[in-house]
């Protein structure tokens, strides 16, 4: 259940200020670029919003709807539940166009909960990292830039999440670098975020059947991403909400943690949006005078 203190958090979100540039010289044109392609991503978006198309960007992995309701990369809205959309019905109107950051280890999980609670809440997606990806020319240069020039990465990162967070009406599947600085943290308050949090048995099986480079075996990998888990756990349960795959299977009646589906962890998602829009709609009436 959501604390009070993270509930009360997510209230005390307002406008963000202007944007005034603190980067070193050696990162100063590389955030530019960032703001620029984050920006025009977010008005093309707007220009065919309305249109037959699907606006989407493979390589930075970003996705919006088109007005039939077509989905990249998932099942089409006429597949999913009835309940999940009437469930999106009925959170909509009270998150007002709110940013949603999903936040937790990468998996596929995260990116395609992203996907379909962007389908079903008529918003547009993001990968916070994709986009530092693409301005770099690559994941690979994104490797080297973070290596070279760690700090000026960082800042980077930090660009990516307060052009966002000025913005209404995304999924966000934001990266580590979120919850690692205050800075970032700061960020994420200005909208709902939320901690999708996987097995790391299933992370490590993921890993594997990449083909990443690094550790090989099943045991490497769990023990790297334990100790990920263990560096990055106190950043992610700053977020507003937690869903835990595990606990979401046992409520669900499931045996293992690898039945549950992307609908099944976005109707709880909503589930728990939708507690934390009532609750600030509590505050805000209890705060009116008499």
């Amino acid at each position: 259940m959501t604390s009070l203190i993270n509930s009360t958090r997510y209230l005390q979100f307002s406008s963000l200020p202007p944007f005034s540039p603190c980067f070193s010289s050696s990162s100063f044109s590389f955030s530019n670029s960032v703001i620029s392609l984050t920006r025009n991503y977010y008005n093309g978006f707007h220009k065919v919003s309305n249109s037959a198309k699907i606006h989407l960007n493979s390589s930075t992995k970003i996705y919006s709807l088109s007005s039939n309701n077509e989905v990249s990369g998932t099942t089409t809205e006429s597949n999913q539940s009835l309940e999940l959309k009437n469930k999106a019905v009925e959170v909509a109107p009270g998150l007002k166009g709110t940013i949603i950051f999903l936040v937790g280890m990468k998996s596929a999980m995260k990116t395609n909960l992203g996907k379909v609670l962007a389908d079903a809440l008529r918003y547009y997606y993001f990968d916070s990292d994709s986009l530092v990806e693409e301005v770099a020319g690559g994941e690979q240069a994104a490797r080297d830039f973070k290596e070279s020039d760690e700090k000026g990465y960082r800042e980077s990162e930090t660009e990516v999440l307060k052009q966002l967070s000025s913005m209404g009406r995304l999924v966000v599947c934001a990266g580590d670098g979120a919850v690692q600085s205050s800075t970032n943290l700061s960020l994420l308050r200005y909208g709902i975020s939320i901690w999708i949090d996987v097995p790391l048995e299933t992370l490590a099986a993921e890993v594997i059947e990449s083909g990443d480079k690094g550790p090989s075996t099943s045991d490497e990998v769990t023990m790297k991403l334990n100790q990920l888990y263990k560096e990055m756990k106190d950043g992610y349960a700053t977020a507003d909400g937690r869903i835990s795959l595990q606990n979401l299977a046992y409520k669900l009646g499931y045996e293992d943690s690898n039945n549950v589906t992307t609908e099944d962890v976005a109707l709880e998602v909503l589930k728990e949006i939708e507690k934390l829009t009532r609750v600030k709609k509590m505050m805000e009436e209890a705060a009116r005078p008499f």
